[in-house]
């Protein structure tokens, strides 16, 4: 056994601080120097008034989104585990609304948000959240407070790690996870977020980036990025004890469809939210995230039918996740009769990659995390490309430059063709940055519990305590 008193915590805290620094140039500049120079868009742009209907909308679209994690992604998950895992699988959501706001708060937000080059913002911009206000930031939200903005965007930096732990559930030792998390929302989730959404990152089409990329509330940000981790840490850590001769069915249906339920209501506010102001575009939005999940849950429902003979009922809650998932990068840029066509779409590939793929490919994704999230935001991402429309979102026909001429991205071969380098580059990222995460955290302490610990269940031997005292 390695030694894993509470000591190694500190210099792999105080690394995790200070590595980001090595990122950009720029972070040489003190936080002094950036006051006295800023940005020409913040210098040349007077904040205007706040809007009360827009910063209500954001607020409240924030709320629905934690409520995603909890409870709808710890009952969700929860519920799929055997009871001997319940609490366990619970606890790896929860501590992360907790784990992650940390992160947020001292330099998570500034490395997204924060100016800086192609893939990363300066992690001492925001540090500590310092200037991060009442006023507007008029580079993402003009009408509403910095600070409901980023309590907004620390949602969905919460809930993305969180997917991943449904394909590591029931054999992850905790004091892993929560090293592996650390590294993972600070070198995978934060600068994959300034790419798409920062100013000046490599594929935002909306603020300079070299590669337009529409990804409206995280295809690749969230889903494609957690789905591929998922899958590398499910291979490295192996299989669970007895995968797949022994049956491991859920150990409560009733609470996964509860939490199904509770994900269908707060992605209106993860869709919808993503329009950051309370106006058509977020109706837009909101109906295209319910058309989708609405196809997508008819489109697995219909296939596995087809082709078990039966539709299950578990297996339209995961359709109806599938089809939220598939929607999310294009909620914000397409009609309803194409949204509709995309979640029928998700629904039917996310079955066939669960039931057929990962049987092909022998890997153990505990909750099929690859084969809904990645899979299915992969699928979204690409018919984005076909379906975007300037009717929906009239900025994409007027506001990507490239060489000095406005370049329109509504649905063609080449915004196609953008959208698959996007998604190409995350998988990539996604792929060899946990890789290497996990090795790193292997070096450090025990990745998997002992064949004992697993077999006795890791509520007892992670946690010591029980799901149900019966």
């Amino acid at each position: 056994m390695k030694n894993t008193s509470f000591p190694r915590w500190i210099p792999l805290a105080l690394i995790c601080w200070l590595l980001p620094a090595f990122f950009n140039p720029v972070y040489a500049l003190s936080t002094a120097s950036m006051k006295a120079h800023p940005a020409p868009l913040q210098a040349a742009s007077p904040a205007p008034g706040i809007n009360m209907g827009d910063n209500a909308w954001v607020l409240a679209s924030s709320a629905l989104v934690l409520m995603m994690t909890a409870p709808g992604l710890i009952l969700f998950y929860g519920g799929l585990v055997r009871r001997k895992n319940v609490l366990s699988t619970m606890m790896q959501s929860l501590i992360l609304m907790a784990l992650v706001s940390a992160l947020w708060m001292v330099y998570g937000y500034s490395m997204a948000f924060g100016e800086g080059n192609w893939f990363s913002g300066n992690p001492f911009q925001y540090f500590m959240l310092q200037d991060v206000g009442a006023a507007p930031n008029p580079a993402y939200a003009p009408t509403i407070p910095q600070e409901s903005f980023m309590l907004f965007q620390m949602m969905f930096a919460i809930i993305t790690p969180a997917l991943i732990s449904g394909a590591i559930a029931e054999r992850m030792r905790f004091k892993a996870y929560v090293l592996f998390m650390v590294l993972w929302v600070t070198f995978i989730y934060c600068p994959l977020c300034h790419m798409v959404w920062g100013q000046g990152g490599l594929f935002n089409w909306s603020a300079g980036g070299r590669y337009p990329v529409l990804d409206f509330a995280g295809g690749m940000v969230v889903h494609v990025s957690s789905g591929v981790s998922a899958l590398v840490c499910a291979v490295m850590l192996g299989k669970r004890l007895g995968f797949p001769a022994e049956p491991m069915p859920p150990h409560n249906v009733v609470l996964s469809l509860i939490g199904a339920g509770l994900l269908w209501v707060g992605w209106f506010g993860f869709n919808a939210g993503s329009a950051l102001n309370a106006g058509a575009l977020a109706s837009s939005a909101f109906a295209a995230t319910h058309f989708s999940a609405a196809a997508a849950a008819l489109g697995w429902g219909v296939a596995e039918w087809r082709l078990k003979g039966k539709p299950s009922v578990l297996g339209v809650a995961s359709g109806m996740v599938a089809g939220l998932a598939t929607i999310t990068p294009a909620s914000g840029f397409v009609t309803i009769p194409a949204a509709f066509l995309i979640g029928l779409t998700g629904g039917v590939v996310c079955y066939l990659a669960v039931s057929r793929l990962k049987a092909a490919l022998h890997y153990d994704d505990s909750l099929d995390v690859f084969g809904v999230h990645a899979v299915g935001s992969a699928t979204g991402l690409l018919m984005t490309g076909l379906f975007a429309s300037a009717d929906v979102n009239v900025a994409i026909g007027n506001t990507f430059n490239a060489g000095g001429k406005v370049v329109s991205l509504a649905g063609s071969a080449a915004q196609l063709a953008n959208q698959f380098r996007g998604l190409m580059f995350t998988v990539v990222l996604a792929a060899a940055g946990t890789f290497v995460i996990l090795k790193v955290v292997g070096a450090l302490t025990e990745l998997r519990v002992t064949p004992e610990e697993e077999g006795s269940g890791l509520d007892l031997s992670e946690h010591g305590e029980s799901a149900y005292n019966d």
